[in-house]
């Protein structure tokens, strides 16, 4: 049972990152072929960098991933506050029910009826419907506040409730108590949030499609519409650039988040001494 179990698991992984090991092959194969590997070459990396339209996308996409992550972070993080400190459970649970729509919601109505409402609004408040950075970045961070919620909640449970009092004895002021107190032992939710935010939105393409206007163009969109021509190993190049760029940015996080544990872990058994 035990063979058959890790034999299941080496599927599993295999199936998961076989797809990932073929795309960074190809990304440095001499030709253009998706089927025939034919040498060792960085040219698909230079013919990205010198791709000014997809450059400009990717710049989009990351401005774009990291404004709406920190907005969605900053907001969900006091949303997560208020929901913890509400005493009337039924009141609490309606008000996740309802933040949690965005995420159940399919995409496909998501980004519809909010195209619907930008358009709508646009021309109300300003005569026209157009859309652009503006819109797509209140979507994001519409769909990216119940992850941020999610993950800073549950710490919020297993914090002292009586921390912020502690602090206030000690002279702090209600907004200083929750700054020296309460936001280190929540930072790590804070953080897998806006990581996970920021993941998020830098991939999300339906939502995107009908919230932003023909003057913004994110990497998703960009390569979709090159999907209707052959797609050319420069975007295998991209895509390993990416995936490797958040491997990292994981493993720092991970070892971070280990260091701040083993370090409370240290504090805790001086303290016990």
């Amino acid at each position: 049972m035990s063979r058959l179990s890790k034999f299941y698991t080496f599927l599993v992984f295999l199936f998961l990152y076989a797809p990932i090991v073929v795309m960074i092959v190809f990304s440095f194969n001499a030709s253009d072929s998706t089927g025939l590997l034919e040498g060792f070459s960085v040219k698909w990396y230079r013919v990205l960098m010198g791709d000014r339209a997809i450059m400009q996308a990717l710049y989009n996409t990351l401005i774009l991933a990291v404004a709406s992550s920190v907005a969605a972070t900053v907001i969900g993080t006091l949303a997560a506050v208020g929901l913890d400190k509400w005493k009337k459970n039924w009141v609490r649970t309606g008000v996740m029910t309802v933040t949690n729509i965005p995420m159940m919601n399919p995409e496909i109505v998501t980004g519809v009826s909010m195209m619907l409402l930008f358009v709508f609004m646009g021309r109300l408040v300003a005569g026209s419907g157009t859309l652009g950075f503006g819109t797509i970045l209140i979507a994001h961070v519409t769909f990216n506040l119940p992850y941020v919620i999610l993950s800073v909640l549950p710490k919020l449970r297993q914090t002292d409730p009586h921390l912020t009092e502690a602090a206030q004895d000690l002279g702090c002021t209600p907004l200083k108590a929750f700054f020296k107190a309460v936001l280190p032992s929540i930072s790590t939710g804070i953080l897998t949030g806006m990581l996970m935010a920021f993941t998020l939105s830098l991939d999300d393409f339906i939502i995107s499609y009908f919230t932003t206007g023909p003057g913004f163009q994110t990497l998703p969109i960009a390569i979709f519409s090159m999907t209707k021509k052959r797609v050319k190993p420069d975007m295998y190049a991209l895509s390993t650039l990416i995936f490797f760029s958040i491997l990292v940015l994981l493993v720092l996080i991970n070892i971070s988040q280990a260091r701040g544990e083993n370090k409370r872990a240290r504090q805790y058994k001086k303290g016990e001494v």
